[in-house]
């Protein structure tokens, strides 16, 4: 069975992801959309994922909480930005910042915080260097950009995943 459904649960949902996007739900559909299901699923296993090994399972809590604060004041300072208009001069800048952080799904999780806080965004991972490349709207103090995201978010994924 782990053959043909090696990942059971995705392909599941993608098989009711494509039959809740279709008008009407018919044999033909259900067939395709097993099909497609089957060969994703498949496809996943080929890539051969590794397991996260989550170590402090507290710290996510802690993680969440903090990056929705972030995440809430990177909103209400870009839409001041925004409301602000030509009344106010942006620096936008690129930042490159070393880490520390080598798990693959650390990386994944943390490139989703920056990427998801409004004004800033994940371009590029170095990993010969170990360091991402980091586009900020409104970037005026580059140290409290490194300090944030490596005293915070690095500290807990490193303690979370490593």
């Amino acid at each position: 069975m782990s053959k043909i459904l090696p990942y059971p649960l995705l392909s599941l949902f993608l098989l009711v992801m494509w039959l809740l996007l279709q008008q009407s739900v018919g044999l033909g559909h259900i067939l395709l959309g097993a099909l497609i299901a089957i060969l994703a699923g498949r496809a996943m296993a080929a890539l051969q994922p590794e397991r996260p090994r989550i170590r402090k399972i507290g710290k996510i809590v802690e993680l969440i909480w903090l990056v929705s604060l972030d995440i809430l004041r990177s909103n209400i300072a870009v839409a001041r930005l925004v409301i602000a208009g030509k009344r106010r001069d942006t620096t936008s800048g690129f930042l490159v910042l070393p880490l520390e952080l080598r798990d693959r799904s650390a990386l994944a999780v943390l490139a989703c915080i920056i990427t998801a806080t409004p004004g800033s965004a994940w371009l590029e991972y170095d990993a010969a260097r170990g360091s991402v490349l980091i586009h900020v709207l409104d970037l005026v103090d580059e140290q409290a950009w490194v300090d944030i995201i490596k005293n915070t978010y690095e500290r807990l994924l490193l303690e979370i995943f490593q």
